[in-house]
């Protein structure tokens, strides 16, 4: 799903700019860059005309995650791979600060630095948000990631510095050192008259198995899709043809209560983490089948999965949405 919720207000810019220049940054070439506060305030960070702008010399932890590898020995010599966890990222990122006088760059000084350091903040549910850093190319494609304030908003000390000018060497740290596209893939299957719901994937009619398809997953890692479901149905059951995996969901579970789906009623299913969701808030995660249930994920490339629901009619549908996530930005 897409990362930023809130609403996108530009802040103001005493010193001037615009949508911002590409810039060259390390290990990805000519982009743009911004940064989303959780307030969902966005930063322009490469528009050399601003206030503040990303000294490109200095950029780094935007290539491949780092990984930590558990390893056997092996009787002959060496060593073989047991398992490889990927590591959480560190992205450094310089920022010049600047300002007409001494007021004014204060006043931007200290707008950036609080953009950055709400997100160690809890909200009123205890909850830190992240902000977003987001790489766009000049063809178009984004790639973004969620990060917190870690160090380095605190000038350089030198001499002359701090009166109407400064660099602050920003370290952001990210959870989930993978680069999501926030441009969803759906796959869209509806019981009723054959016809074309996002394109190229066919609709295919059937009270019983509304889809068996291929699903293409452009990315470098696995994704964990969020599913929606539309009544009527009472089971709908999720299969993964490569793995084997499967899971279920009862609505007429004794956890839930509720009976079949009617007409219209919707259900949403995230599948990383676990949430299970009716469309009035209810939980209904008690109406899966576990223990037996694995909540599958796509891998990169070519999956073969099947999502079939018992008492379809007309209207019964499935939607399959998810955000393909990449190594490198």
């Amino acid at each position: 799903m897409p990362i930023i919720t809130a609403p996108v207000v530009t802040p103001p810019d005493p010193g001037g700019g615009g949508g911002g220049t590409p810039v060259p940054l390390p290990e990805i070439g000519y982009a743009t860059a911004t940064y989303t506060d959780p307030t969902g305030t966005l930063w322009p960070l490469t528009d050399t005309e601003a206030s503040w702008f990303t000294l490109a010399d200095g950029v780094s932890g935007l290539g491949a995650a780092e990984y930590e590898l558990t390893t056997d020995p092996h009787p002959r010599g060496g060593a073989r791979l047991r398992h490889a966890q990927v590591q959480p990222r560190t992205i450094v990122w310089p920022l010049f600060v600047e300002g007409a006088d001494h007021d004014g760059f204060l006043a931007n000084w200290r707008a950036l630095a609080r953009a950055f350091t709400r997100t160690l903040r809890q909200g009123p549910d205890g909850v830190r948000t992240p902000g977003v850093l987001e790489i766009a190319r000049p063809d178009g494609t984004r790639r973004r990631i969620a990060v917190f304030y870690q160090e380095g908003f605190d000038g350089q000390g030198k001499k002359g510095y701090y009166r109407r000018s400064d660099t602050a060497v920003i370290s952001l740290w990210a959870e989930d050192p993978y680069w999501v596209d926030p441009e969803p893939v759906g796959v869209h299957r509806e019981s009723g008259a054959a016809s074309s719901f996002f394109s190229p994937y066919p609709t295919v009619s059937s009270s019983q198995v509304l889809g068996a398809t291929t699903v293409n997953n452009p990315g470098d890692v696995n994704v964990w899709p969020t599913w929606v479901v539309t009544g009527p149905a009472s089971l709908i059951t999720f299969t993964h043809q490569g793995t084997g995996e499967s899971f279920a969901l009862n609505p007429n579970a004794a956890a839930i209560g509720h009976g079949n789906l009617l007409a219209g009623q919707q259900v949403t299913i995230q599948t990383d983490p676990g949430r299970v969701r009716y469309q009035n808030g209810d939980n209904w995660i008690g109406g899966i089948n576990w223990p037996g249930a694995q909540l599958w994920g796509l891998a990169p490339g070519d999956n073969e999965v099947t999502f079939a629901l018992s008492g379809a009619s007309a209207g019964s549908a499935v939607d399959l949405v998810f955000n393909p996530r990449y190594e490198t930005a």
